[in-house]
């Protein structure tokens, strides 16, 4: 009798466990793109962690502190940018570019009116606001609460982000510790598995930003060598702020540097038109050093040289290129992800499934000591 009960009681536990894992399921892949961004921001500082952690206490500070160091470029060009456009827009004041009087498309008389208080009490309010002119205030006041929930979503999907990456940080060569110690198995399966997918998962999200330097980099000669031969009143506006902004705007999936490029390409195609026809050759020259030298190059064919050091070039070209295609904007960071499980569940687990392959012992391979040492490191706060 005892048989069935107790077979009852772990179904019962088996049963929950179950449902338990289809939430988180459910709640990782609602924002699968948040959870991806998150483990590439940790990635992205955990070097920086290591370093600052075996000189600053407690692990809490640290990890703020690395958050921090990975965004002050970001600040800091944001902040120059802001500078550069703010001079912009005094000069153009300056130069009266804002004065309605001499805007041909405002009257006179008409602007002497709105300027007379009493001229605005005579007018009749019934005249002005009409069903159709309320109905597009709502429609205009409507649209400006869907784009305040939009930056509040962002802003909220930005937090778990941080949080996401600040607690892996802080905690996560202990929670790597008890999962091993939990669930790993005599022959080590599960924690050579886990370090190489660690190790390559650094290497990916790391090289992210490392092509991001370099994109910037290519993007600063490529604007200011242009600008050298750019015709008279056609110049690249900043030229190397435009370089820097691409490399930061290349870690945005899909769109990346065309968010900078493009815009700056029909502005100077709108200057050209409006100025002199015959200098619209720059700007094609522009588009195309653009498009091929600053974008598809770096994107292409650097990315993966910086990003998988262990893996095969070929592949992580492939999983770059059609993983935002599959995935959408997540997909750059989440199928060279899939692909890194992939390669070392083939490689480590698969033949132990099959054949019972003894596997090699991990603690000879350098680069698993390395990574051992380093989280030793962490723990303790010394070298």
């Amino acid at each position: 009798m005892s048989v069935p009960q107790v077979s009852r009681y772990r179904l019962g536990w088996w049963s929950f466990g179950a449902a338990l894992g289809a939430a988180l399921l459910y709640v990782v892949y609602s924002f699968i793109g948040t959870f991806v961004f998150g483990a590439f921001i940790y990635y992205a500082t955990r070097p920086i962690y290591r370093r600052l952690r075996r000189r600053i206490r407690p692990p809490s500070l640290a990890a703020a502190i690395s958050l921090f160091a990975l965004a002050l470029p970001a600040l800091l060009l944001i902040a120059y940018a802001l500078s550069v456009a703010l001079n912009e827009l005094l000069s153009y004041v300056n130069e009266g570019a804002f004065d309605p009087s001499r805007w041909p498309i405002v009257d006179e008389d008409l602007l002497n009116a709105i300027a007379d208080p009493a001229a605005l009490l005579a007018l009749d309010p019934e005249q002005y606001l009409t069903l159709e002119q309320l109905q597009s205030l709502l429609s205009s006041l409507g649209s400006a609460a869907d784009t305040l929930a939009f930056v509040g979503v962002g802003a909220v999907h930005l937090f778990v982000m941080l949080a996401l990456a600040f607690y892996l940080l802080r905690d996560g060569a202990r929670l790597s510790r008890w999962t091993i110690a939990r669930f790993g198995d005599d022959r080590g399966v599960l924690e050579s598995y886990a370090r190489a997918v660690d190790r390559d998962f650094h290497g990916i999200f790391f090289g992210n930003i490392l092509n991001a330097v370099l994109t910037g980099s290519i993007g600063v000669i490529a604007y200011s060598i242009l600008n050298v031969y750019a015709p008279a009143g056609l110049r690249i506006p900043a030229a190397p702020l435009v370089g820097l902004l691409t490399g930061i705007a290349s870690l945005i999936p899909i769109v990346g540097m065309k968010l900078i490029y493009v815009p700056v390409a029909l502005y100077l195609g709108g200057v050209g038109f409006l100025t002199d026809p015959s200098t619209l050759w720059f700007v094609a020259v522009f588009a195309v050093v653009s498009f091929v030298i600053v974008d598809t190059i770096p994107d292409l064919v650097l990315r993966p040289y910086v990003s998988g050091r262990s893996l095969h070039v070929g592949s992580l070209m492939i999983a770059y290129t059609f993983g935002p295609l599959l995935f959408g904007w997540y997909g750059i960071f989440l199928a060279p992800m899939l692909l890194v499980l992939v390669i070392h569940f083939a490689r480590l687990v698969l033949p132990e499934l099959i054949e019972s392959e003894p596997l090699r012992p991990y603690a000879v391979d350098p680069s698993a000591m390395t990574a051992e040492a380093d989280e030793a490191a962490d723990e303790t706060g010394h070298d």
